[in-house]
């Protein structure tokens, strides 16, 4: 049934409404329990020719009905989308987040959703409202981990139909190298092709200077600033130490990724101590720069350096 919903919808890119021909609806097990004992109350009814249990046979009948409809109309018109992700490092959790809008003035209830690794996360809409909703799924390995199928469920109102549709987002979310837990930092290695740039010390303070976007947030004088003066960042003077890069053939491991575990090892801790680094790696090179877009960018190239595609579908 999956393979068949696939090809019927094809994949989706952007917002996703979840019209009426995309939902999908069978009785639960309590809803088959249900109708077995109207079937049972009916022929018992007709046996004894008691007209109060036809009555009551047609009107819990009638209720199931509207009870279907109901459930169906739960879903209907619902908007998924996009919300973002979370990189994690390996052995984690990658976070999609996913969010549903409901522009209708009805609210929405005991909405589910669920991926083929991930169980139901429950979510209820208020009327011309939306809610995000993050789905984790397992990061055991770096690289690129790909969600091909979201499936959106109801058993609102009184569980005896189950409503569902099913979303192909095309989401990814990229797996950073688990970091070892100790690595002592490689001797300096030139940050440019110019023999490498000399960062600033930190031992005596010097001055404030202007800000400049990729300064240290910790450099802040933020005493400064609430005083109502512009954003200064403070300067300090002492010695000169080169900016590091960070060489995929200085290190040393059993395979690729423990190397590439100690590389990410220490970009987390330049970027704890507010250093400026780089990274080189075989066919890439990442200039030294300041700022987290640093440790983020240097992590991805990590990440996706002959990593796997895993796909949850």
């Amino acid at each position: 049934m999956r393979r068949w919903i696939r090809r019927r919808q094809g994949p989706d890119r952007g917002p996703v409404c979840l019209h009426r021909s995309r939902i999908y609806i069978l009785p639960t097990g309590l809803g088959l329990a249900f109708a077995a004992m109207l079937l049972a109350m009916l022929l018992g009814a007709l046996n004894y020719g008691n007209n109060l249990g036809l009555g009551l046979v047609f009107l819990l009948a009638a209720l199931a009905l509207v009870a279907m409809q109901a459930c169906h109309r739960n879903l209907e018109s619902v908007t998924v989308s996009e919300a973002g992700t979370e990189p994690p490092f390996a052995g984690g959790e990658a976070i999609f987040r996913v969010t549903l809008t409901n522009p209708s003035n009805a609210a929405r209830h005991d909405l589910a959703l669920a991926t083929p690794a991930l169980e139901e996360a429950p979510v209820s809409l208020p009327a011309t409202g939306e809610a995000i909703v993050a789905l984790r799924l397992p990061a055991r390995r770096r690289g690129l981990v790909r969600l091909d199928r979201i499936e959106i469920a109801t058993r609102h109102p009184f569980g005896l139909f189950r409503a569902w549709a099913v979303v192909h987002p095309q989401l990814h979310c990229l797996v950073y190298p688990r970091p070892v837990d100790r690595a002592p930092f490689p001797p300096p290695t030139p940050g440019g092709a110019a023999g490498g740039r000399a960062s600033r010390g930190v031992e005596d303070f010097a001055g404030l200077k202007d800000y400049h976007p990729g300064d240290p947030p910790r450099h802040i004088a933020w005493k400064a600033h609430a005083r109502g003066g512009e954003l200064l960042v403070k300067e300090f003077s002492g010695t000169t130490a080169p900016e590091p890069v960070f060489d995929l053939d200085a290190t040393t491991g059993a395979d690729l990724e423990e190397r590439l575990a100690t590389i990410a090892r220490w970009i987390l801790d330049a970027d704890a101590a507010g250093q400026v680094f780089g990274l080189r790696l075989p066919g890439l090179e990442i200039p030294p720069q300041p700022g987290p877009r640093q440790r983020q960018r240097c992590l991805a190239a990590l990440a996706g350096f002959e990593a796997p595609v895993t796909v949850d579908a």
